[in-house]
């Protein structure tokens, strides 16, 4: 199986429904890929449902859409334990999160309670319920996306949370030519019931299996672990990014490297995806808010000051 060439099939797939949006489209299989989980944060209305339920039937993976509301509670996502009138017995009715592939639409809306009850299924692939342990089939991601915070009726996600989050990207708007075809072509829609499966799940565990598979040389992990303590000794970040970030950074990594066709992660890798894993975990000090700074730049300003190693080819 080629599997390089399975992926550009699955890129490909994807843009006949989402219009002008290829490198997002990228960091989302990218996620994927490296068993990560993935939060968008946009306004409404630029395409970040029809994005998902586009991945989910090019990945021939069972989905499930969880709207969140003020009133959601836990149980409406894990499942409960209900009577059996019939005979008496108490089963599990299982709740949406036992699909493969979860949108958790506008996941700030919800209580932090609420939003809780999706950490153990993000971290471990598992949901307890009344001292019973349930596996979730493989591969299993969630990508939720949020409101900007200060939408009215919004609740900012924990650190916590946003540290089980792999990745996070943002959409945007679509180009002038992209927009214009969206809007002429709106009535025909490219319905996605026309998205054919281009992976079987077989094919999907294999990849992810590959990735895990990617070699790094000592002096790039070390370069990983240098951009970690960049962000916490940088005098405008206030909290710096954890040792989870650096292990999905290393993840994201080896994700870009097999996405190009390689066995072995360079510097370019790391940088590629550095904003996106840590974007939503690092948080700024006041004073660098004040002044106006984004996440970005401080990231930029970290790399700056770091030692780039050379790779040429992975240590035999």
């Amino acid at each position: 199986m080629n599997y390089n060439l399975l992926t550009k099939q699955i890129i490909e797939n994807i843009k006949k429904v989402v219009e002008g949006k290829d490198d997002v489209i990228e960091k989302v299989l990218i996620c994927f890929l490296a068993k990560g989980h993935l939060l968008i944060e946009d306004v409404p209305g630029v395409g970040k449902t029809t994005l998902v339920k586009t991945l989910s039937k090019s990945l021939d993976l069972s989905y499930k859409r969880i709207q969140f509301t003020p009133d959601l509670m836990p149980s409406d996502i894990t499942g409960m334990t209900v009577l059996n009138r019939e005979n008496n017995e108490f089963i599990f009715k299982k709740g949406p999160i036992f699909n493969q592939i979860i949108l958790a639409d506008e996941i700030n809306r919800t209580s932090p309670k609420t939003q809780a009850s999706l950490l153990q299924a993000m971290e471990e692939g598992i949901v307890s319920i009344e001292n019973i342990t349930y596996k979730l089939k493989k591969p299993f991601m969630v990508l939720a996306t949020q409101n900007p915070v200060g939408y009215q009726g919004t609740f900012p996600l924990p650190e916590a949370q946003l540290d089980r989050f792999l990745m996070s990207i943002s959409i945007g708007y679509p180009d002038e030519n992209s927009e214009k075809n969206i809007i002429m072509n709106y009535k025909l829609k490219k319905s996605l019931e026309e998205v054919v499966a281009i992976a079987s799940e077989e094919d999907l565990i294999k990849m992810q299996e590959e990735v895990d598979k990617v070699e790094a040389k000592d002096s790039m992990v070390q370069f990983i672990v240098n951009i970690l303590n960049g962000t916490r000794k940088h005098k405008d970040i206030l909290l710096g990014a954890s040792p989870r970030a650096g292990i999905d950074l290393f993840k994201g990594s080896k994700a870009v490297a097999f996405l190009r066709g390689r066995n072995y992660i360079i510097p370019d890798d790391v940088k590629e995806i550095l904003p996106f894993v840590l974007k939503h975990r690092i948080i700024l000090s006041s004073e660098a808010r004040i002044d106006g700074r984004k996440i970005e730049e401080v990231l930029k300003d970290v790399l700056r000051h770091l030692y780039v190693p050379v790779v040429n080819e992975i240590e035999s």
